[in-house]
């Protein structure tokens, strides 16, 4: 068994459109490597920062991702037989000579463990949906809306206003 512990720059594209880990940020990888029969079995865990915007008010958010790590990677030409044995749920890993790539696998992790609709907090009211203003800021906003089915009576009120002042 090999213990692993080193802090890698973020790869491109490490998240989603709303929030992700910003390229080149530290992911910090703790990681034990361990020879099974079948290949190298690496497990552990993966740290980072992800920064992203509120899907309600638009706000920065940040948020700590810490995800565990367990992927198994065959030795060359151990895939192709379990394919042929049927093995074809899930997707086996090669190793590359005695190289391990691991920028898949913390890919896959992290990603799935970033909030599908990042908020700044739990109860953010979001933005006004007529004017944008931030409801948070101002809590008691709000806009004087008249049904347009009343709209003819309105025309008939001003009407009547206008005799009367006459």
């Amino acid at each position: 068994m090999r213990r692993v512990q080193l802090t890698a720059p973020a790869p491109e594209d490490l998240g989603t459109d709303v929030i992700g880990v910003p390229t080149g940020d530290d992911v910090e990888l703790d990681l034990r490597l361990e020879a099974v029969m079948e290949g190298v079995l690496v497990s552990g865990s993966a740290r980072a920062r992800a920064v992203g915007e509120c899907v309600r008010c638009l706000d920065e958010v940040v948020d700590h991702v810490d995800v565990s790590i367990q992927e198994l990677f065959v030795h060359p030409g151990r895939a192709e037989v379990a394919r042929e044995d049927g093995d074809d749920e899930e997707e086996l890993r090669e190793l590359d000579g005695d190289l391990v790539d691991v920028e898949p696998v913390v890919r896959d992790a992290v990603v799935t463990a970033l909030p599908f609709q990042p908020l700044c907090r739990v109860d953010c009211p979001g933005l006004c949906s007529i004017c944008g203003a931030h409801l948070a800021d101002d809590p008691d906003h709000s806009h004087e809306t008249l049904d347009p089915r009343w709209a003819a009576l309105g025309g008939l009120q001003s009407t009547l206003d206008e005799k009367r002042e006459s």
